[in-house]
């Protein structure tokens, strides 16, 4: 039956995933600099997909066709930083997303629209 050749297809996939995504990914090894030791924390995300189908031949035999695909994308978010009886996170910033692009510029592309469209009465400063 193709049930159990999806499910096959599926538990591969998985067993895939969890030897390369464990608790280790996440909380990384710690790295002993002098009297400091850092942890690396990560940010796991991951993604599966799987599929088959069942075509008829002319044998009478029933022919199973399927795949299956997993991602992972692992992102360094921050260290955890012990020095003594001292424990810090310290964050590492990525590039900023779209968004937070966007808004950082918010206040800049204002100042443009307002050059291009004045208030009545006034005139543009380029005519």
């Amino acid at each position: 039956m193709s049930e159990n050749n999806i499910k096959g297809i599926m538990d591969t996939t998985m067993d895939k995933l969890r030897a390369m995504v464990d608790a280790d990914v996440i909380t990384g090894t710690p790295i002993v600099v002098g009297e400091v030791t850092l942890i690396p924390v990560s940010k796991v995300a991951f993604g599966l997909a799987t599929g088959g189908s069942d075509f008829p031949s002319k044998s009478g035999n029933q022919l199973f066709g399927g795949g299956g695909g997993a991602g992972v994308t692992v992102s360094p978010i921050a260290f955890i930083a012990i020095s003594g009886g001292n424990v810090k996170m310290l964050p590492v910033y990525n590039e900023l997303t779209t968004v937070e692009k966007a808004v950082s510029m918010a206040p800049e592309i204002i100042e443009k629209a307002k050059e291009l469209f004045p208030k009545k009465g006034e005139q543009k400063e380029n005519q």
